[in-house]
């Protein structure tokens, strides 16, 4: 009888999370799913079935390629400076930086990620302006005035410079999550290996990365799922072009669906990103699990 009010006590604090999860999380994705099949829009007095129909037309669909190759090239530049380069900003703040320099370079690296995404879009728009924005200025200075041009108004250089942006800002961050997870590491390994005559680097590559293998894992899956769910910066500094050539799947999405009023493509994009992203996360928390295992 104990036992049998122990679990119901339980259920009782579980299940308003799992109402919330089921109302808000759930029933939206599998909504989305069932729409994606329909023809509608926000004006159809019933949305008409069409099957495939949205499906077929979106894969067809040259915009949705290219929004998609931007999503993969901002999730692989992401990777190189949000987990690889922040990794090795990280512990070098950790080994080779004074302590009291070193909580001063913390906070100024983690004030971009405080900053409002829409702030630091505008900010950079202001940067990236062909006639007085910094980037080019700099540029003039140091003698490669050949090499500045409207940054968000060419085909060629507005979504990198998108990306560049969403770079500034979220490296501190991640920076900051490493240097916490070393911060965890016992010391008395990095003394044995001081003892055992090992380097600097040996000594990053032996201890620091195998340590910090879980929050690897996680800035990995945040990373590459943020990549693919990325919206604000886009919006705000370019909106998707100049003709289309800086559109991403959000963007599309919200385009189709909010432009041009057609909800039953839109829904078939949400739920592209959606098999994307949970794809990703579901491979590498498979993978981690199993390499977790076999060490």
């Amino acid at each position: 009888m104990g036992a049998l009010l122990t679990r119901w006590r339980a259920w009782v604090w579980v299940l308003p999370a799992v109402a919330l999860l089921l109302v808000f999380v759930y029933y939206p994705i599998v909504d989305n799913l069932r729409l994606s099949f329909f023809s509608w829009n926000a004006f159809s007095p019933e949305p008409r079935f069409v099957g495939v129909d949205n499906y077929t037309e979106m894969f067809t669909d040259p915009v949705f390629w290219r929004a998609l190759l931007n999503n993969v090239a901002y999730a692989v530049v992401s990777l190189v400076f949000q987990a690889g380069l922040s990794l090795v900003l990280a512990a070098l703040l950790e080994e080779l930086v004074g302590k009291r320099l070193r909580g001063l370079l913390r906070t100024l690296y983690f004030i971009p990620a405080a900053m409002s995404i829409t702030v630091a879009g505008v900010l950079f728009s202001f940067l990236y302006n062909p006639r007085y924005g910094l980037v080019n200025e700099a540029l003039q200075a140091v003698g490669l005035g050949h090499l500045a041009r409207a940054w968000l108004g060419e085909e060629s250089s507005a979504i990198w410079s998108v990306i560049a942006m969403s770079q500034w800002q979220s490296i501190g961050y991640t920076a900051v999550l490493f240097v916490v997870a070393m911060q965890r590491i016992p010391r008395e390994y990095y003394e044995a290996a001081k003892v055992d005559g090992s380097g600097a680097v040996r000594t990053f590559f032996s201890i620091t990365l195998p340590m910090v293998r879980e929050m690897t894992t996680l800035i990995v899956i945040l990373t590459i799922s943020g990549a693919f769910l990325v919206f604000n910066e886009v919006m705000v500094m370019t909106a998707g072009g100049p003709d289309n050539s800086s559109q991403v799947l959000g963007t599309w999405l919200y385009r189709k669906a909010f432009f041009e009023d057609d909800m039953g493509y839109a829904a078939s994009v949400a739920t592209v990103i959606f098999v994307i992203t949970f794809a990703i996360a579901a491979g590498q928390l498979a993978l981690s699990r199993r390499r977790r295992y076999d060490s």
